[in-house]
């Protein structure tokens, strides 16, 4: 038997990427350019809410230290 002799789940597995890729090829696209500007510009805006750029509150930081180990 021929190991170029194509199976039945083969030929349905090529059907199925080539759908999958005729779907993709339909879809509209955004150009990267304005998908980097738009990114840039939301991040822009949410930086004064991110607590990794300004710090959390001591009050609010839920991860502070109550009191210091008593064992060291």
């Amino acid at each position: 038997m021929s190991s170029k002799v194509a199976t039945g789940s083969d030929i349905g597995h090529a059907r199925r990427a080539i759908e999958q890729l005729r779907m993709e090829a339909g879809i509209e696209r955004m150009k990267v350019s304005k998908a980097a500007t738009d990114l840039l510009q939301f991040c822009t805006e949410q930086a004064k809410s991110d607590p990794f750029l300004v710090g959390i509150p001591a009050a609010t930081n839920p991860f502070k230290e109550k009191k210091p180990c008593a064992i060291l």
